[in-house]
């Protein structure tokens, strides 16, 4: 008998583990939890980076909370206003929203005090990083997101949206924009362009399939190759501006030698994208430019110190 108790003690307990893991993995879709994760590294490590004083680990934790429920709010909202077309993408058809884990007004409800409290957090630095941060949120969920079926001007405007938290952390570090601020605003924001593109090459037919117009198509109704041409520009401008933070008397010269050299790297795997147009070219320009940022900031701040 008590063998009996035992197993359906722990048949309640596994029960209960499966149910809150299926709740954990349902939010973390929600907030898309590694595009969340990597544009909070974004705006901490411009932080870090533009921090003269010794480094308050509080702070970090604030602009890491606040840069988390922001984010994380504007990935929500877009979910919600994208949810029919979502259900016909192969890659976002098991979103919560779409299969109904999660109903509309509570996501709606979840967006909404999340941004509150996550503006109120950066509004603890000064009054320009959460109005920087609102900005950011309002252009990805009520600019970027309804433009996506329009027209390939939402590419510029996630552009804008995605560099603002590198921008933010300057700003939270610095009390106003400066040029360094604007500087690693300039690297995000043209680094965008070439690692979309790429992802756009990969995804075209889902989108498609979907109705989004916002990658150009030619006249036979592929993709059209303009956009190699713009992921190789905007990667051929990232090699100068990669390493203004040197003669701004940011970093040093082993950073900008290797950002140097990673950038024109970067370019090459935009111009191989260019020259081959084909699946295995647009896979390796997408995870070039995954390990870019990161990289480059991480070259900065080690190179600060």
């Amino acid at each position: 008998m008590n063998q009996g108790r035992t197993n359906s003690i722990a048949r309640g307990v596994e029960t209960k583990t499966f149910v809150v893991g299926h709740h954990i993995a349902d939010f973390n879709a929600l907030v898309k939890l590694r595009l969340t994760l990597t544009v909070v590294f974004s705006s901490v490590m411009a932080f870090l980076i533009a921090t003269q004083a010794v480094i308050n680990l509080s702070h970090v934790l604030v602009l890491t909370i606040g840069g988390f429920l922001v984010t994380g709010s504007a990935n929500i909202m877009n979910q919600v206003l994208e949810r029919d077309y979502d259900k016909l993408m192969k890659r976002t058809a098991n979103r919560p929203i779409v299969q109904g884990r999660i109903e509309v007004p509570n996501a709606v409800l979840l967006s909404g005090l999340m941004s509150l409290f996550g503006i109120t957090f950066l509004a603890l630095f000064n009054a320009g990083t959460a109005l920087l941060g609102m900005v950011a949120w309002m252009s990805y969920a009520f600019m970027y997101t309804p433009l996506k079926r329009v027209s390939s001007a939402a590419v510029t405007i996630g552009a804008i949206s995605g560099a603002l938290p590198t921008l933010i952390g300057c700003v939270a570090a610095q009390g106003g924009i400066t040029s360094l601020g604007l500087t690693l605003f300039a690297i995000q924001f043209l680094w965008q362009f070439t690692h979309f593109w790429s992802i756009g090459w990969l995804g075209f037919e889902d989108y498609k399939k979907a109705g989004y117009k916002f990658i150009p198509q030619n006249q036979q109704g592929n993709v059209d190759k303009r956009i190699a041409h713009q992921a190789l520009l905007f990667a051929i401008l990232l090699v100068p501006v990669s390493v203004l933070p040197y003669y701004l008397g940011i970093t040093g010269g082993i950073s900008m030698v290797f950002v140097g050299i990673l950038s024109l790297l970067f370019a090459y795997f935009a111009w191989n994208f260019l020259k081959k147009f084909d699946r295995k070219a647009a896979l390796q320009l997408m995870f070039s430019s995954f390990f870019y940022i990161p990289v480059v900031l991480l070259l900065y701040f080690f190179d600060k110190l």
